[in-house]
């Protein structure tokens, strides 16, 4: 997993090595500040020798700036490594993202995606940064420090020997207590993200049913649950410095009253055994840099306890693989809009109770315009979604322009299929911005033309800024209507082979819907039409109506055919007529 996590590093490598080298450079400056200032006490203060003092000064000063550098230079580093490992982090996630299929993103959340992207790279930001310099810093300064305090004193050293695990098995024991805490906090930002977002995208129908109170009680159930495990988390945490003073502590006053009866009993000198007042104050510094750099160490540990959760998400993202693969010799062109569809069953996932289509078989001639309909859950957009290949078959095979969708390049089949989604989604930006992605090379006549085939032109000139009116995020400065017919547009812009409506005209009246499907007759009549209606005055000239039902086709033909021979359809058709009454 960190292997793999690693590659994101890139052109940030350098910085990476720099940071914990010059973290040893710091680190080894500061463990002989100990040693320099025991002799100016030994052979300075105590000699009354103001020479050794002003020597060993400037050799302090210089220790004390070195290590300051170089403490500078890791910390640049670090953060600028930081940084670059998360952009580089959240670009190959944002990447990866965009190659799956409908079924990978079926298998994690919006929300969940966001929070990745968001959270969980900003707290694996701040624990590769503490990792590079903290995870160096505290074992180098632990074991210098243990080595430089026992070639003053190898007794003494014994009293870390002592405090050292028993301090270490209780910060263990601690963070091994906050880990699974931490864990179900990063999986509770889903939930806290997916309530945010909902509520934000639904605003309007939140306030149109006054139920304002009822989400902010949901947001902060969910936000309370964050609250009480972060409180709970670091209440156990709470313990470490306590922990770290006590043992502190024991070693200065244990170290205070044996170190004293040595510098006793050496005497004027430091005798076999016997200790100078100058290496009694460098053990009090190396006790406090042994210990505090252990307490660093167990904060890491915590940071990257915490951080286990983010780094397992965040690599789930970049190692899933999309379910959909080009052919090794794929076929880049259509040859025409015919559609095939051969003994077709399909399910979304392995563990699926039942197939979502059974036993599919209809042949659509190029050019043709077949109408679909069926009740909600019949699986008719499933069935359209199999053309672009959004989905692959389970069984059985789809032929576009007489080939398989499984041999052509994903890509070079798609641009030969519009499809107008059942949920239109416009993207924040102007009209001509939105159509274009239809066609980026589409000049201003032919996204006119476009508009009006989907009769979007009338109302777009109505705005002041006409195809300059900038949409916002969702197309929620535009109607319904409005939006589906933009939409259409842009589809239409693709100059596609086949066209798919997928209940896209379902917000516009009857007749704007009768003057759309008139200039698709008229203007595109070599474009296969495929259009999902829930209306049978949407389909009812047809050339072909498929009649769907719980995943097969119940039945099929021409409108006429269909009043003769289909119960389902007969019941469709007078109940949006008369009732029934006919």
């Amino acid at each position: 997993m960190l292997k793999r996590l690693a590659k994101s590093l890139r052109e940030f490598t350098p910085a990476t090595i720099i940071s914990p080298l010059a973290m040893v450079g710091e680190v080894y400056m500061e463990v002989q500040i100990p040693l320099v200032l025991s002799k100016i006490v030994d052979q300075g203060v105590e000699m009354a020798n103001m020479d050794a003092v002003v020597k060993y000064g400037l050799i302090l000063i210089a220790y004390a700036l070195c290590s300051l550098a170089f403490g500078v230079v890791s910390a640049v580093a670090a953060s600028y490594a930081g940084s670059g490992f998360a952009r580089n982090l959240r670009h190959d996630m944002f990447y990866r993202v965009q190659t799956f299929d409908f079924s990978n993103i079926d298998k994690f959340s919006t929300s969940s995606i966001v929070t990745r992207l968001t959270s969980d790279v900003a707290t694996i930001q701040m624990t590769f940064q503490m990792m590079i310099r903290l995870a160096v810093r505290c074992p180098m300064l632990l074991i210098l420090a243990t080595i430089k305090s026992y070639s003053i004193s190898p007794r003494l050293c014994i009293i870390y020997c002592i405090v050292l695990p028993l301090l270490a098995f209780g910060l263990l024991s601690i963070t091994r207590v906050v880990h699974p805490i931490f864990h179900r906090v990063f999986r509770t930002y889903d939930k806290l993200n997916n309530a945010v977002q909902e509520n934000v995208h639904g605003i309007r129908v939140v306030k149109a049913y006054v139920r304002e109170q009822k989400e902010i009680e949901k947001f902060t159930e969910v936000s309370g649950s964050i609250y009480a495990d972060f409180c709970k988390a670091e209440k156990i945490l709470a313990f470490n410095n306590p922990l770290m003073q006590v043992a502190i502590y024991t070693c200065i006053l244990v170290i205070s009253w044996f170190g004293a009866n040595m510098v006793v009993s050496s005497g004027n000198g430091a005798l076999t055994g016997g200790l100078t007042t100058g290496q009694l104050t460098s053990m009090f510094t190396y006790t406090i840099q042994i210990l505090t750099s252990l307490m660093m160490f167990s904060m890491v540990y915590v940071m990257m306890t915490m951080c286990r959760a983010p780094l397992q998400r965040t690599y789930e993202i970049l190692v899933e693989e999309p379910t959909l693969h080009n052919p090794a010799e794929p076929a880049t062109e259509v040859a025409d809009g015919s559609i095939d569809f051969e003994n077709v069953s399909f399910r979304y996932s392995e563990t699926a109770p039942r197939d979502s289509l059974e036993h599919i078989t209809v042949h659509i001639k190029s050019g043709q315009t077949v109408g679909i309909l069926g009740g909600t859950g019949s699986s008719k957009s499933t069935l359209v979604q199999l053309i672009p290949r959004l989905y692959d078959v389970s069984s059985g095979c789809v032929r576009v322009g007489g080939v398989d969708v499984r041999d052509y390049d994903v890509e070079a089949l798609r641009n030969a299929v519009s499809m107008v989604l059942q949920k239109n989604t416009l993207f924040s930006g102007s009209i001509k911005e939105n159509l274009r992605w239809g066609n980026p090379e589409a000049t201003d006549e032919e996204l006119v033309h476009a508009c009006r085939l989907a009769c979007a032109d009338d109302f777009i000139r109505s705005f002041p800024d006409g195809y300059d009116t900038h949409i916002e995020q969702g197309g929620s400065n535009v109607s319904g209507g409005q939006k589906q017919r933009l939409c259409i547009a842009r589809a239409l812009l693709k100059k596609p082979k086949i066209l798919i409506l997928d209940d896209s005209t379902s917000a516009v009246d009857t007749k704007t819907d009768a003057s759309i499907r008139k200039a698709f007759a008229e203007e595109i009549p070599d474009t296969t039409k495929l259009i999902i209606a829930q209306r049978v005055a949407s389909v009812q000239d047809a050339d072909l109506i498929l009649v769907m039902d719980a995943g097969t086709i119940a039945a099929m033909g021409t409108h006429d055919e269909l009043m003769k021979t289909s119960q389902i359809y007969q019941e469709v058709y007078h109940s949006q007529t008369k009732g029934g009454d006919e």
